[in-house]
């Protein structure tokens, strides 16, 4: 039963000065049934998130709360955005305290916890059974998996994804990832085995993948290019049906004939999935995945959580 309007969550942003915590902002902010408890940012302590965010009003002011304070803001959820291997202290003050909020963790620090719900709601909300831990899933591991979920019964060897991601998913701590300069006319590869997300999704799917990243000079937004190797052959009709089929009633996953563009993703809420093609024999697919990483990547897919964590209809708050 959703929650009752009077009955207003309250949810905290730990670490809001990246990319990701200012989309988590204006999307709590905009929410039917949360606001903003508090906001932490150390760089700006004591301003007024409204000089940087208007649609927040009021006069709530960034804080920047030690890790043994945060329970002490009583907030019904805390969303943490932090750089990896920072989650767990505060995660640890919250237990010492005895205070059990919702939290929803976007870095991968718990993405290999069985004590934490694994939250990429198309593939897992099924094992949602009122967990008060969530791991937000990787922004490209979030891409892969549902790239290639429709098509793990027929897979034949490990899966290869090729992914290109657009600078903002380097964050804001300056690196040749994030440096437009270096990055013009350019195409980055790095971690080109080992990547956090490839182990992710590899767990995750239960099946071996591999996966090539590269940054590219765009702001936001990333594709993947996955290359499937079947253990039957389909016809393109039988592999794009698959795809209809498995994401029929997903408000935030679109399926397309065409392959989809990753400029036409920038600002959306939802992933695309097209550009579906067939070897001769028909048993290697090739599918392409775009997304926007700060979004269905990382905030928007924190408040699918959030609204399943509450009651609430998994799109609450999410523009369609």
């Amino acid at each position: 039963m959703p929650p009752e309007p009077s009955m207003t969550k309250t949810v905290g942003i730990v670490g809001a000065r990246g990319h990701v915590g200012a989309e988590l902002i204006r999307l709590i902010a905009a929410h039917p049934g949360f606001e903003l408890g508090f906001v932490s940012s150390r760089e700006r302590e004591g301003q007024r998130v409204a000089e940087h965010f208007p649609e927040v009003g009021g006069e709530l002011r960034y804080s920047a709360p030690s890790h043994e304070q945060l329970p002490g803001y009583g907030a019904d959820a805390v969303i943490l955005a932090l750089p990896n291997g920072k989650a767990a202290d505060c995660v640890a003050a919250f237990d010492t305290a005895g205070v059990d909020p919702v939290i929803v963790d976007l870095s991968a620090d718990y993405r290999f916890d069985d004590g934490w719900y694994y939250g990429l709601p198309e593939l897992t909300r099924a094992r949602y059974a009122g967990q008060r831990r969530i791991s937000n899933p990787g922004c490209y591991a979030t891409a892969m998996q549902l790239a290639v979920a429709p098509l793990l019964d027929l897979l034949d060897g490990p899966v290869q994804c090729f992914g290109v991601s657009g600078y903002s998913g380097a964050g804001t701590t300056p690196s040749d990832k994030n440096d437009p300069d270096k990055l013009r006319d350019n195409l980055m590869p790095y971690a080109l085995t080992g990547h956090v997300h490839e182990r992710e999704v590899t767990r995750q799917l239960g099946r071996a993948v591999e996966f090539l990243p590269h940054v590219a000079p765009h702001f936001r937004g990333l594709t993947i290019t996955a290359n499937l190797r079947l253990s039957q052959a389909l016809t393109r009709e039988a592999l794009v049906a698959r795809y209809r089929e498995r994401y029929a009633g997903e408000a935030l996953v679109r399926v397309l004939d065409e392959a989809p563009w990753v400029s036409a993703i920038a600002g959306r809420h939802h992933v695309e999935l097209g550009g579906f093609a067939l070897a001769d024999d028909g048993r290697r697919a090739v599918v392409v995945a775009t997304e926007d990483n700060l979004l269905k990547g990382a905030a928007t897919q924190a408040l699918q959580n959030l609204n399943l964590a509450f009651g609430y209809d998994e799109t609450a708050g999410i523009p369609l």
